[in-house]
């Protein structure tokens, strides 16, 4: 029975979720709000797998919402402000995540600093990086710049595609494109982690690292390779986030970091892994998202929308891995 419980709890949670939001928040179960969803787990859900990447070998990353939101102000400051084309800035976003990642890992395996300390660190030197070159101002096409010129490229469509483009699956305009890219992705990584040998050993890293050294693995480069996959990651995050919104907004990755993180620890207790894995990271982003649409569609203060998602957080880990210790 708690095996049961275990494996499939958090599955029915999520269902029970769903049809209570149906049932209580009119316009819930409508496509509209199906697509708001997704919108918002996508970027979410991304996130989340690089976090769990750094999980997966013991680490953790603080600094995914900071690096999303510097690849944001990236992309749209190299469009609108150095008049580059999409590819360009895409390029750039993606160099900005893996360099961010290879420093993190760096200073957390060479140097010896606490994962926490050191993403913790480089999540506060990215807030204040990314707001220097236009003295803290939003980037829009037609902006004014400190030194009073006007900017004067724009944002590509193929770019601007990114985020708003959707396509037919049984409803017309009803899969967002960053939906498909956290598919993708989610299925990259999870083959990734479960299926080849890196990804075996990034696990064993995890599980003892000493261990792992003992027996010839390259940990110390196992770990910062984690640490540029959750880098390259976040600045993907980051450029759906920017091709969603048309500009860089300073402001917009706020709440990236916390969602993010609670959804790649709720994939703990999903199908009884208690272990960082992407299936329930994704599964994760998911229950984030209808979680909060939920509680906006039925008028709930937004002051009380992260009380109740680390409720429900801290509930499903405790839940999860109490029952698990007591199958044991």
């Amino acid at each position: 029975m708690a095996e049961t419980v275990i494996r499939y709890g958090f599955l029915t949670l999520l269902a029970g979720l769903i049809v209570f939001f149906a049932v209580a928040a009119p316009g819930f179960a409508s496509p509209q709000s199906a697509v708001f969803i997704f919108q918002s787990v996508a970027i979410t859900g991304i996130l989340a797998l690089g976090v769990t990447a750094t999980l997966v070998v013991g680490g953790f990353d603080l600094s995914i919402g900071s690096v999303a939101t510097t690849a944001m102000m990236a992309a749209a400051y190299a469009m609108v402000v150095l008049e580059q084309n999409a590819l360009v800035a895409v390029l750039i976003c993606l160099a900005i995540g893996a360099l961010v990642g290879l420093v993190n890992g760096i200073i957390i395996v060479y140097m010896r600093v606490p994962d926490l300390l050191a993403t913790l660190g480089m999540m506060f030197l990215l807030i204040g990086l990314q707001r220097i070159p236009t003295e803290g101002r939003s980037i829009a096409a037609g902006m004014t710049m400190p030194d009073g010129s006007t900017a004067g490229g724009t944002f590509s469509a193929n770019f601007l595609a990114l985020g708003r483009h959707r396509f037919d699956f049984f409803i017309d305009n009803f899969l967002p494109t960053s939906v498909v890219v956290l598919i993708v992705l989610a299925v990259l990584i999870w083959f990734f982690l479960e299926f080849t040998r890196f990804g075996r050993m990034m696990y064993a890293v995890g599980s003892n690292e000493k261990a792992a050294e003992l027996a010839g693995a390259p940990v110390k480069a196992y770990k910062i390779w984690a640490y540029v996959i959750s880098g390259i990651f976040a600045s993907i995050g980051g450029i759906l986030l920017a091709a969603r919104l048309g500009r860089g907004d300073i402001a917009s990755g706020n709440n990236l970091l916390l969602d993010s993180v609670a959804a790649a620890l709720i994939g703990f207790a999903v199908l009884g892994a208690a272990k960082p894995n992407a299936f329930g990271t994704a599964i994760g982003a998911l229950f984030v998202g209808v979680l909060l649409q939920g509680l906006t569609m039925m008028n709930a203060p937004y002051y009380t929308q992260d009380f109740v998602k680390g409720a429900v957080l801290v509930v499903a880990l405790v839940f999860t891995f109490a029952l698990s210790n007591r199958a044991r």
